[in-house]
């Protein structure tokens, strides 16, 4: 069982059909949460924006490239709050952190107060990503994992695993339950961008799972060693 873990979470996942909340799922998902803590797990969370906003695509396609990344970043603070509020309704502590100051909604990030929070026992949500354009939350995820030594990261996704292809376009796709960052990188698997890949690779981020967020009780499974999905590593 891991030490450590951040859990980055598709804000699509929460959604209703992938559009703003489904509360019953963050309830759900919070409660996940709880177990995990409760099985003596320091828990750090990144949770995306795209049940709020997809960045540059669709009709935001048009829109200064600076202007709809910080956009996407203020979604994933009002996504941060909503799972803040669950885990304080379960009596779990959860402190949220944004790389861009905003100290009436959440903490300032930095890593040594963000440490501090989980060696307390709390949870620890990063929102804002890294609080740059141009940079998704995949690769927030992958700096503030490397950045707090995270035995691993737990990529909850609306697809079980890494295919060799897209599964919901092609059904013969298959699923590579093993594979290294370099393969990945190579053979340009979605597993995560290539941004957040490079960091994880360079810095020897010692496991990368990925799983499907269907049932959140998944999170608790990966954790604790269950064979779920794929495993990415050095």
């Amino acid at each position: 069982m891991y030490k450590r873990v951040l859990i980055k979470l598709s804000g699509e996942a929460l959604g209703e059909n992938g559009i703003l909340f489904d509360f019953e799922q963050i309830h759900r998902v919070a409660a996940a949460l709880k177990r995990l803590h409760d099985e003596g797990i320091q828990v750090a969370v990144v949770i995306g924006a795209g049940n709020i906003w997809r960045g540059r695509k669709g009709p935001a396609a048009g829109m200064n490239a600076v202007n709809a990344d910080n956009m996407g970043m203020l979604g994933t603070a009002v996504n941060c709050t909503a799972m803040q509020d669950a885990l304080a309704q379960l009596g779990l502590d959860a402190r949220n952190m944004s790389a861009v100051p905003m100290p009436r909604f959440a903490e300032t990030y930095t890593t040594r107060d963000a440490v501090r929070h989980l060696e307390k026992g709390r949870v620890v949500l990063f929102s804002c990503g890294s609080g740059c354009p141009f940079f998704s939350t995949d690769t927030a995820a992958a700096l503030r994992a490397v950045e707090i030594e995270a035995d691993a990261i737990l990529l909850a996704k609306n697809v079980d695993g890494v295919y060799d292809d897209d599964p919901r376009v092609n059904p013969a796709a298959k699923l590579l339950p093993d594979l290294t960052y370099e393969e990945a990188q190579r053979r340009g698997l979605k597993v995560m961008d290539e941004a957040a890949l490079i960091l994880c690779k360079e810095n020897r981020m010692p496991a990368v799972r990925v799983f499907g967020l269907d049932d959140p009780d998944n999170i608790l499974r990966v954790a604790q060693g269950e064979s779920l999905g794929s495993v990415v590593h050095p």
